[in-house]
């Protein structure tokens, strides 16, 4: 089959999204499937990516075309609109990955009105923590009036990555039907993790337990719940270190700086920035716990992460993957409550055996459910019947 994934940007500062898609996006390359992605040159959150415009580009099986924005805001570009005008009709199936932009919501008009299947992964959009969010609210609301609830109704299929992010947009009563595919994760080369102590040597840390968050600086990431349940852990463990290890696109790391500070734990904390590849591996192998109390998370690729290199986590239950957490022993699950997020941290750091327990059930139950081989096959199987309904109809 031909399929066509459509992205806002393939900036590495966007997160979860663009590594999900890349790595989708290999794995159905791998077996046998022809994979072109349509995104932009927008390098998240702002600028743009140092990349070839307008032609094909193959890399790890795939093609990828990079369109200019005109407009950055609303990433508007018309050299994508326009691609997909000419060429949409040439796939089997649309792959729209996210909501409430142009380049998805350009995408799903061209295949409607060329009668091409195609399936949008709203990525968490939906869940009414962020759905009913007070910031841009009006400009949302009027957005999925006059454009948003028309590609979604009219999709083949809406895909979730988890149950419970499926069930949280029962309320909106969309008729596209829903699927659940989780994400998945390349997990080999957790298998060989660099060396323990090379980040610690770079930060000049020797024996202090390593609390990590490890994930884009974020309103809903509950950062100001896990600095609360740090504060008053520091000061019961002297030997403790919280680790903030992810990118600030919207400078949002100022006000947690501000916690920090009022927190008096402005010695215990480290910010590393964004970590890519081997700095990536060395920080979560040098850790002992991986933190993400979220007010909302559709999946949580971060945690898998973290469960894949042997950390046991500490996660709250608006992560959509808990269940599978407490259900695999692979961590705690709290609600969002500082004095819950403490409890829990302050428990895995008092035992050494039960840190190794859930380390070791955690990468069982990333090799077990998140490798991407049964999903590519499930995914596949998706495509192939969406395929088939729509020649049916016509």
């Amino acid at each position: 089959m031909r399929v066509l994934h459509v992205i806002t940007n393939l900036s590495p500062g966007y997160g979860g999204p663009v590594k999900a898609c890349k790595e989708l996006c290999t794995s159905l390359a791998d077996v046998g499937e022809d994979i072109t992605i349509y995104t932009t040159n927008l390098n998240y959150p702002a600028g743009h990516l140092d990349v070839p415009l307008n032609i094909k580009i193959q890399q790890d099986g795939y093609n990828v075309l990079y369109y200019p924005i005109q407009f950055s805001p609303y990433i508007f570009s018309w050299g994508l609109a326009r691609a997909l005008k000419e060429n949409v009709r040439k796939f089997d199936v649309v792959h729209i990955h996210g909501l409430y932009r142009f380049p998805q919501a350009v995408a799903a008009y061209y295949a409607r009105k060329f009668d091409v299947p195609y399936l949008i992964r709203p990525h968490g959009s939906l869940d009414p923590f962020l759905f009913n969010h007070k910031r841009h609210r009006f400009s949302k609301r009027l957005y999925e009036h006059l454009i948003e609830n028309r590609n979604l109704n009219a999709a083949s299929a809406l895909h979730f990555t988890t149950s419970e992010e499926m069930q949280l947009v029962e309320p909106l009563k969309l008729r596209a039907p829903g699927i659940v595919i989780p994400n998945g994760l390349d997990f080999e080369k957790y298998n060989n993790l660099p060396p323990f102590g090379r980040f610690r040597k770079k930060y000049k840390i020797s024996d202090e337990k390593i609390i990590l968050h490890y994930g884009r600086i974020h309103f809903k990431k509950g950062l100001d719940i896990l600095i609360k349940s740090f504060a008053e852990i520091s000061h019961m463990r002297k030997d403790t270190l919280l680790v903030i290890a992810g990118p600030d696109n919207e400078g949002y790391r100022s006000q947690v700086e501000k916690w920090i500070t009022k927190e008096n734990i402005s010695s215990r904390v480290i910010f590393t920035g964004m970590l890519q590849g081997d700095d990536a591996l060395e920080v979560l192998r040098d850790s002992d716990i991986f933190a993400l109390p979220s007010y909302t998370e559709n999946f949580g690729i971060a945690v898998v992460e973290a469960m894949a290199s042997g950390l046991p986590v500490v996660i709250s239950d608006k992560v959509n993957i808990w269940n599978e957490v407490r259900d695999a022993g692979a961590g705690l699950v709290t609600s969002c409550n500082e004095k819950e997020v403490a409890d829990a941290l302050l428990k895995l750091l008092d035992d050494a055996k039960k840190r190794e327990e859930m380390g070791n059930a955690g990468k069982v139950l990333v090799r077990k459910k998140y490798g991407w081989d049964a999903i590519v096959r499930e995914l596949r199987s998706t495509y192939k019947s969406l395929l088939a309904n729509s020649c049916e109809k016509h």
